[in-house]
């Protein structure tokens, strides 16, 4: 059997990539990634082959979570500007200004560091969380522009692979879910909500599945309480993975189809899969779904080029990069082409995982 997850492989041991120079001074950091894997996991253990995941997404006991967002319709929402927002601190910003005489800068920095990026929250840091969102969320809002946030910290993430770690447990992360969202603000915001944390999750038990679905829920509906601006999406895993059957019920169980908690799915993150694949799947992915006015969001930050034949993941030769970040598709019910993962940052092959090889950059952009 054979995984074809979005491995996203974070430098070391996972302590966040925003990583503060104090307490509340965040420098954020997109976190690396290594997709698509198509080799076998680590052993981890695995559901019954007959067990099914409670349909309920509240099954564990739990704290009440947050009262649906006053306003929940896609149709009443603010329509969201095409503007992406830059944080202006990352690895290949760090690069650009180090490197002046470089050859290769102006392509690097004319085609990556120029675009807007996600910025990853990949450490359970309670006490900092906060303030680090907060500094993304106004830094965007100060520029009137749309920033993407990224909680990467649930329990049992990766399925014990190569970015292992997140919160202790589902209390925990409930916890930090708060604290997250109380970072959001009130202006416009896209958010996605835990790579892999969906489509990943044939590693765990049916109980396991049920609470960890129940937990994501609860974080769509305390993220859009918190900021009903904020634009919730959850994972749809891409076009190379499950059915689009499979995968819907799955994000049907986890709060996908509800209003209350998302407005849609995304897909493709850390890999190299063709737009108008993840469009047609993401699309049959909604279809079978359900939910009202739903859509979906794409990583198109190195596919170019499409997903390597022989299935390679790690820094594959050939790949370029995708179109570029917007909000503004012209593809119905597809809102947003995304760099989720920051073309150049290794996956562990072209440099140690998590590290920018301006090689790699140069190679994708030129």
């Amino acid at each position: 059997m054979v995984a074809a997850a979005s491995v996203v492989v974070a430098a070391g041991t996972v302590s966040g990539v925003i990583s503060a120079s104090g307490p509340d001074v965040p420098e954020a950091r997109p976190v690396s990634s290594a997709s698509p894997r198509l080799v076998p996991l680590p052993a981890v253990p695995s559901a019954s082959p007959s067990a099914t995941v409670s349909p309920s997404p509240s099954v564990r006991p739990k704290r009440p979570s947050a009262p649906a967002p006053r306003s929940s319709s896609r149709a009443k929402k603010t329509t969201a500007s095409a503007r992406l927002y830059r944080h202006p601190a990352s690895r290949v910003l760090d690069w650009v200004r180090a490197h002046p005489d470089d050859p290769r800068r102006p392509v690097i920095e004319s085609r990556i560091a120029d675009q807007p990026a996600a910025v990853w929250f990949a450490d359970w840091s309670p006490d900092t969380v906060t303030a680090r969102v907060r500094a993304v969320t106004s830094g965007g809002a100060a520029e009137g522009r749309v920033p993407v946030v990224v909680p990467y910290a649930i329990p049992g993430r990766d399925c014990g692979g190569h970015s292992e770690g997140g919160a202790p447990d589902l209390d925990a992360y409930d916890e930090w879910i708060d604290r997250f969202a109380a970072g959001l603000g009130g202006g416009e915001v896209v958010v996605i909500l835990e790579p892999d944390s969906v489509a990943q999750a044939d590693c765990l038990s049916a109980g396991e599945r049920a609470e960890r679905f129940a937990s994501l829920a609860r974080a769509g509906r305390v993220f859009k309480e918190a900021n009903p601006r904020a634009r919730v999406y959850y994972d749809a895993g891409h076009s190379g993975w499950h059915a689009p059957a499979k995968q819907a019920d799955l994000l049907r169980r986890a709060g996908a189809a509800s209003s209350a908690s998302s407005d849609g799915v995304f897909s493709n993150v850390s890999n190299f899969h063709g737009t108008a694949d993840e469009i047609a799947y993401d699309r049959a992915v909604l279809d079978a779904l359900g939910g009202t006015g739903l859509g979906a969001v794409i990583d198109t930050s190195r596919n170019g080029n499409g997903a390597p034949a022989d299935g390679e993941w790690c820094d594959p030769a050939g790949r370029t990069l995708g179109r570029a970040p917007t909000l503004s598709t012209g593809e119905a019910r597809i809102d947003a082409y995304l760099w989720v993962k920051l073309p150049g940052e290794s996956d562990g092959c072209k440099g140690a995982p998590g590290t920018f090889s301006p090689s790699y950059a140069y190679d994708l952009a030129r």
